[in-house]
């Protein structure tokens, strides 16, 4: 049943916008099998409710605005146990971001979502934060269909088995359920809905599909809990989300907060080393679904799919690519492509291929996220453009088109050195200056904007005034001189220019750009290093996510790294378009990866033998399990069995089907994962106690 509380009055300043006063707030039930579109409509009507006020991030997180979602907090870490918890409260999180008629307010509830959402997750282990946080939404009418279909399986055993005994009075009792089944059968389920692994909806990162999930959470967050069963389930507004886990919903709605704390942070560098996988087969029947990695049982091949080997491989296939660029360029043979130069154009198409396939994947607004795509875009139209020109100067036998191309290609090196070197971006020294670089040099854009508007009013009167002795091409060039510093070349040609109008012309102009201009730009960009630079670690570690999250929750099976993805190309994509992508088509990608990227496997394999020697006995690659303490409230049974029933579950690599994991300590805590001694223990149940005692003083004083 809803719980009732009252929040405790603070005494605040005269004029504080936090007045003195009793507000009575509904604390939500969250029912373990509350479906997702339930959890954002009980979750928001609180939001609402409680967040009244404008506040700050701070305010939220250290001042008594923030006491309604400690109360929160402590409420659904001992009574919520929906595995969609977490997904919903980042969902909110979004659709808050982006109210624009109550700006702060919407900024303020937000921020709440966004301070539950990893508040909550500190109430539980390490490893029920990484169920948490990788439980993906289901499809309701596909989870609807397969129940239906094992409930009619179930009455035919049933039938089965009754017409048995007729003739077989003895039971069978060697008969059972399968152990295997459960490892067979998707713990997280996301029904693929073609072979090759391609989902039916637009991808997470699409543009397309971040409307679709803007329309659906107004929808949900407008609905009343009468008219939410009264929505048809051709009308479902949770069907945009249907597939994504926290983690994805988070770098979709920018909340660089959660994604920034440390036990979100160990879920995505477990992801980044591969103990955390989505694949464990490469098989026809294998799905998608996150567990613990074992060395001793998962696929080697399904290793493709990890971040960092994913990383190094491209470090190698670009260091490759600057070997034949460098080959092709000291050669620089105009009459003949030459075996290098083929090579180089082969080269240059599969990086095409890869980058569309990857933003294919990820979607266009993931792709954008990595600063890096970018210069990836720019090397492939330089390849490209270089290709062209290379064509036409052969077949024209036209020396210039040679020349130019050549030159063209010289500017692959501006980017494609960068772009090796990008590996040190996931250093958290560099990986902070990158965000830093990106902010400061939108600034200096829009103050440029405003130097080409004096610039311009001063070339046009110099160069009328001027006219008889300096053109207009000249006269740019002294210009741009004077505002590079050189200031000498003005008071030389100011009397040239008029003696009358050019010198105090000349002067202004001079002291505006030496002064003026140069000196609010660095006053301007010093600022914006200043106020980056506090974030640059939020914003590193998005950045950081995001290219996680893109590289490995796919739902491709099969990813061929370049150059061999043009093998695949090749042999593959052209009968898709004749013949039907069945089991078949899978099972012959499946072969072709295996044949292409065995030497790849082989690496990797020798470097894991070397890195996981001595650590068998390590299932679970260090996340810490629940642990129960000598302070712990203890739960009814009833609530124990709800609990377990609707906790989501990871598969543990050496059981057989989902390990159910039983309940953490729930002790109040924010940013902490480790659990605390007994005397910290006693010292918070004394605290609880207090606060208890100096409410019922307060109602009875009220009373």
């Amino acid at each position: 049943m809803p719980i009732r509380v009252k929040l405790k009055p603070q005494p605040v300043r005269e004029g504080s916008p936090f007045s003195a006063r009793y507000d009575y707030v509904e604390l939500p039930y969250i029912a373990p099998d509350d479906s997702f579109r339930q959890v954002v409509k009980k979750l928001s009507q609180y939001f609402t409710d409680a967040v009244e006020l404008p506040s700050t991030f701070d305010q939220l997180r250290t001042t008594s605005a923030g006491s309604c979602l400690r109360l929160l907090v402590d409420h659904l870490g001992d009574t919520c146990v929906n595995p969609a918890i977490v997904n919903a409260l980042l969902a909110l999180k979004w659709h808050y971001a982006l109210d624009r008629d109550n700006q702060g307010l919407g900024e303020a509830r937000s921020n709440a979502c966004e301070i539950v959402a990893w508040r909550f997750l500190t109430h539980h282990s390490e490893r029920e934060a990484v169920a948490f946080c990788l439980y993906e939404i289901p499809d309701h009418k596909k989870a609807k269909a397969q129940q239906q279909q094992q409930q009619q399986e179930q009455r035919q055993q049933q039938e089965q088995h009754q017409q048995q005994q007729l003739y077989q009075p003895q039971p069978d009792h060697g008969r059972g359920s399968d152990p295997e089944t459960g490892e067979r059968s998707p713990l997280i389920p996301r029904v693929l809905a073609t072979f090759d692994g391609s989902s039916a909806h637009p991808h997470v990162g699409s543009s397309s599909k971040k409307v679709q999930l803007l329309s659906s959470l107004s929808r949900l967050t407008n609905l009343s809990m009468d008219d939410e069963d009264d929505e048809g389930e051709d009308d479902d507004p949770t069907a945009a989300f249907e597939g994504l886990n926290a983690l994805e919903i988070a770098a979709v709605a920018n909340a660089k907060r959660f994604l920034s704390q440390h036990v979100v942070q160990k879920i995505i560098s477990g992801i980044w080393n591969g103990d955390i996988v989505f694949w464990d087969t490469m098989s026809v029947s294998s799905t998608k679904h996150p567990h613990f990695y074992n060395p001793f049982t998962s696929d080697p091949y399904s290793r493709l799919r990890v971040p960092k080997y994913l990383k190094c491989w491209e470090v190698l296939f670009f260091g490759v690519f600057l070997c034949l660029y460098y080959s092709v360029l000291i050669v620089r043979d105009e009459s003949r492509l030459t075996g290098p130069e083929i090579a180089l154009f082969f080269w240059i198409a599969a990086f095409f291929y890869d980058e569309l396939s990857e933003w294919s994947d990820a979607g266009a607004i993931f792709y954008a996220t990595d600063i890096w795509n970018l210069f990836d875009m720019i090397m492939i139209l330089i390849g490209f453009t270089f290709a062209v020109l290379r064509i036409i100067g052969i077949t024209r036998e036209d020396l210039r088109f040679n020349d130019l191309a050549f030159d063209v290609l010289a500017l692959e090196a501006l980017f494609m050195i960068p772009r090796i070197c990008s590996i040190l971006s996931l250093s958290p020294y560099w990986g902070t200056l990158i965000p830093c670089l990106k902010e400061m040099g939108k600034d200096f854009l829009k103050f440029m904007v405003l130097v080409v508007v004096v610039y311009l009013g001063f070339l046009t009167t110099f160069s009328l005034v001027g006219r008889d002795y300096f053109s207009l091409g000249k006269m740019t060039g002294i210009l741009t001189k004077i505002f590079y510093g050189s200031s000498y070349v003005g008071f030389e040609v100011m009397d040239q220019i008029d003696p009358i109008f050019g010198p105090p012309l000349m002067i202004i102009f001079i002291t505006l750009s030496s002064f003026l201009l140069m000196g609010s730009l660095t006053g301007m960009l010093s600022n914006s290093f200043s106020r980056v630079i506090t974030h640059a670690k939020e914003e590193y570690l998005y950045v950081y996510s995001v290219y996680v999250l893109e590289a490995s929750t796919s739902n491709r099976l099969t990813h061929f790294y370049p150059p061999f993805n043009l093998v695949s190309l090749v042999l593959f994509r052209p009968w898709r378009y004749i013949f039907p992508r069945d089991h078949k088509y899978r099972a012959g990608r499946i072969w072709l990866l295996k044949v292409t990227h065995a030497p790849i496997i082989a690496v990797i394999k020798f470097y894991e033998y070397l890195k996981y020697k001595g650590d068998d006995d390590d299932e679970f690659r260090g996340f810490k399990g629940p642990r129960e303490s000598k302070g712990r409230r203890r739960r009814s049974d009833a609530g124990r069995q709800s609990s377990v029933a609707g906790r989501p579950s990871l598969a543990s690599p050496r059981r057989s089907g989902a390990l159910k994991l039983p309940h953490a300590s729930r002790i109040r805590g924010e940013d902490d994962m480790d659990a605390p001694s007994s005397v910290e223990v006693q010292i918070l149940e004394l605290q609880q106690k207090i606060d208890q005692l100096t409410s019922i003083v307060l109602a009875m004083r009220e009373s």
